[in-house]
């Protein structure tokens, strides 16, 4: 029951609420873009809008996190935070966050994501995907706060439908290159970056906006690394804050 419950808020939270949630496009590196409400067969539609001037900077907001050591990893399963991506309107996120990569290139067969292309984040490279197989092989979706990080800087302590919903949140969700999601692993940004500069300060600023939308920790290492990244970048807004 409290699982169906769960299922309920994040499909509420994703027709109602997506509207509000900005998201960085990886083809361009530059605009920022929400995700548009999901009609018939254009399901994870971009819609372009400018960034806002009134938002807050990620270096600002950067301030704001908690600095703390990591609790210990014990009692972390994935299954703390989710068992499987919610539907919404029909298609599961997953499949609604590789269409919104892939956008217009994306050849669909019912909400499956059949081929396509798009600039990817973490490498740069321009991927180009021809069957479903290669698409499955190829990429996965990241939580850009990984779990078990998060898990280890407060949400272990979090009521389990907010856990559900840093899951869930496309905020937190990126389609990427499999090699490199699985190097990251569950790395910090004072672990690990992406390879692909041009993205890195869109990449602290999105961790620094879902850390602080979920009121989760940063460590003093991690604080430090996301600050040497945002000097770079002193203008780069923190996202859907």
């Amino acid at each position: 029951m409290k699982l169906k419950k769960r299922r309920l808020l994040a499909v509420i939270m994703a027709l109602v609420g997506v509207a509000a949630w900005v998201i960085c496009n990886p083809a361009s590196y530059e605009r920022f873009y929400t995700l548009a409400e999901n009609t018939g067969e254009d399901y994870g539609a971009i819609a372009v809008s400018e960034p806002d001037a009134n938002a807050p900077l990620a270096v600002d907001i950067l301030e704001k996190l908690e600095v703390k050591g990591r609790a210990p990893k014990t009692g972390y399963k994935r299954d703390e935070f989710y068992s499987e991506w919610p539907m919404v309107d029909g298609c599961n996120l997953r499949q609604r966050i590789i269409k919104r990569e892939f956008g217009d290139t994306a050849v669909l067969d019912g909400c499956n994501v059949m081929a396509g292309e798009y600039d990817e984040p973490y490498t740069g490279e321009h991927k180009v995907f021809t069957t479903r197989e290669e698409i499955s092989n190829g990429v996965q979706i990241d939580h850009v706060v990984a779990l078990s990080d998060a898990w280890q800087k407060g949400a272990q302590y979090m009521p389990a439908d907010v856990r559900y919903n840093i899951a869930t949140d496309p905020l937190n969700l990126l389609a990427v290159d499999a090699a490199a999601n699985e190097k990251k692993s569950d790395g910090d940004a004072a672990t690990w970056l992406p390879a692909n500069k041009k993205f890195r300060c869109q990449y602290v600023a999105r961790q620094v906006s879902v850390k602080y939308k979920y009121g989760l920790w940063v460590t003093k290492a991690e604080k430090e690394a996301i600050a040497r990244i945002l000097e770079k970048c002193p203008n780069e807004p923190a996202i859907g804050v």
